[in-house]
């Protein structure tokens, strides 16, 4: 295609065109200003955005640095957890919170008043077998007195009495 020219020919614009186009100037700025505040809340919108997410990128680091190290327990924990939810009942809740309620009371009673008897029973020990020696060696006593074998029949026939009269629980 050489040497040809296409000439197109513009169509020279009117008066009326011309006015026309003059009165849309207003509406398209119109419209560029609607765009410019358009755009300016679009930025505002993104930088809070930002600022959220910088505020929350450390929280969700930690709580995700947590799971990861309580995944293994809770794993673990998993079939547990489940048949305590599964068998547990609102008022054995009920229950428990009450008895934490009275765990200082409890704990100072125990401290107080049972902890010093747990301390001696070390003691208590030897003197039950000392007890116990003097009993057997009163016993053989007993059984070389005359007269005391009738007596010891005497009491376990009573005994066996009481027992087939006791009524049945």
């Amino acid at each position: 295609m050489h040497g040809y020219r296409v000439r197109v020919r513009l169509p020279v614009p009117t008066p009326r065109d011309v006015s026309q186009l003059l009165t849309l100037v207003p509406r398209a700025l119109g419209l560029l200003d609607d765009v410019q505040a358009l755009l300016d809340r679009i930025e505002g919108t993104r930088q809070n955005a930002d600022a959220l997410i910088d505020r929350i990128e450390q929280p969700v680091g930690r709580m995700a640095t947590l799971l990861d190290s309580l995944e293994p327990s809770l794993a673990k924990l998993q079939p547990t957890l489940e048949r305590i939810a599964d068998t547990t009942d609102p008022d054995e809740v009920e229950a428990l919170v009450r008895l934490v309620d009275h765990l200082p009371t409890l704990v100072e009673q125990v401290e107080r008043d049972i902890m010093p008897i747990l301390g001696t029973l070390g003691s208590v020990a030897p003197d039950l077998h000392d007890l116990l020696q003097v009993t057997r060696e009163l016993n053989e006593m007993l059984a070389k007195v005359p007269g005391f074998s009738r007596i010891k029949k005497r009491v376990k026939a009573e005994q066996s009495e009481d027992e087939t009269d006791a009524p049945v629980g």
